[in-house]
């Protein structure tokens, strides 16, 4: 009988090189490398050091990105059947979530979940639509998704504050009972500063930090915020649908609007900083703005390729970054994004910023998504077993 090669035998060394390496631990390093021994991860590092120390191991040059699996932190599964559409932002509102609303359903959810699954996704922050809460029990009941399930929360009208108040903590309070170890968390989402009243984003945000619930916002997605808290106008107050807001949009923050109001500086000065929200998008921020989320400590979520879609900006990772605030990555929805697959936004966004390393915004992927989670990467060391996910193809 002959020998038994490298390629036949199970238990021969594999070295594995890639253009990042991210370990789950520390920051990423470029080039990288990693040693599996019969299933079970022997070694990593910088690939030279490892030739040197495992002579004999077959080198695969995978290429690309090496690490655990992505998470994507911020999306609307009950979206999943939506059309893709790129639309800037005030067309594609009316012209694409509102003709297709019927396809927010339960099974969009499910259909959603099961490409994260297939996608072997690390895990999800997603957005429940206020008004399907069917699709909360749905993916609770889950086995195969982790992450947090962030309830929408929308109302304007201050007055009206206290009664939605109650029926979503009672919603939340019968939530938290169903949740399993292991498996996703309740969460809560103010859907924006400017469709929830003051009053009910304060009710909202002391009771989950009381809590210990994880929120998510959406903040300074579009450039026509800046136009809403510093006048009360402009197109987000014109394109309002008037029966769901009160006759000005003062009454909804509970000041007047006034020059370098910005909605993140509202929300500092409202007290919501205080709970430590996720704040998502945040393309159109001030300098000031950055300032105040990095003392209050939140993180940010950045959708590159929603944004670019929706024409809504460039989010200013750079200056996130110097002000050391987290920052992970999510797709949003389908109809925005154009897929689930959070490895797609790093692609774009190492395109998008050509002159940020490329590590930096894997570590986003990874890392930063299981801290805005509140859950742990998978580490990619010795001893530990190897998984072909962990090569991103």
């Amino acid at each position: 009988m002959p020998p038994m090669t490298d390629h036949a035998d199970p238990l021969a060394p594999r070295l594995l090189t890639c253009d990042v390496l991210f370990t789950g631990m520390g920051g990423a390093q470029s080039p990288g490398g990693v040693v599996v021994v019969g299933g079970t991860v022997a070694a990593t590092g910088d690939p030279a050091a490892l030739r040197a120390s495992y002579p004999h191991a077959r080198e695969e040059a995978v290429g690309g990105v090496i690490a655990p699996p992505p998470v994507n932190a911020h999306t609307h599964l009950d979206m999943s059947r939506y059309e893709f559409t790129a639309l800037p932002y005030f067309r594609w509102i009316p012209e694409v979530v509102v003709p297709q609303r019927e396809k927010r359903s339960v099974e969009a959810a499910l259909h959603g979940a099961d490409t994260l699954r297939d996608l072997g996704a690390g895990g999800v922050g997603d957005i429940v639509y206020m008004h399907a809460p069917d699709v909360m029990d749905a993916l609770l009941a889950r086995e195969d998704l982790s992450g947090v399930l962030y309830y929408e929360v929308l109302g304007t009208f201050p007055d009206r504050a206290d009664d939605i108040f109650r029926t979503i903590r009672e919603r939340l309070e019968r939530w938290r009972r169903l949740e399993r170890p292991g498996g996703p968390r309740v969460g809560l989402s103010p859907h924006t500063p400017h469709t929830v009243s003051h009053h009910l984003m304060r009710l909202l945000c002391d009771y989950a930090a009381g809590e210990g619930l994880p929120i998510q916002i959406h903040v300074a997605e579009h450039p026509a915020e800046h136009d809403l808290y510093t006048r009360g106008g402009g197109p987000i107050w014109d394109n309002r649908l008037a029966p769901f807001y009160p006759d000005t949009f003062a009454e909804v923050i509970g000041r007047e609007p006034e020059p370098g109001l910005t909605p993140v500086r509202y929300l500092d000065e409202l007290g919501v900083l205080n709970a430590k929200p996720t704040l998502i998008h945040m393309v159109n921020v001030t300098p000031d703005d950055i300032a105040r989320v990095a003392r209050a400590g939140s993180a940010v979520v950045t959708c590159p390729r929603s944004n670019h879609h929706l024409e809504c900006g460039v989010f200013p990772w750079a200056a996130f970054a110097a002000a050391g605030i987290e920052v992970a990555l999510g797709t949003d929805s389908v109809a925005s994004g154009g897929s689930l697959d959070v490895r797609e936004d790093v692609a774009f966004a190492q395109t998008l910023y050509p002159t940020l390393d490329p590590r930096v915004i894997v570590r986003a992927a990874v890392k930063a998504g299981h801290r805005v989670l509140g859950s742990r990467a998978p580490f990619i060391r010795r001893g530990e077993a190897w998984n072909e996910a962990y090569l991103w193809r």
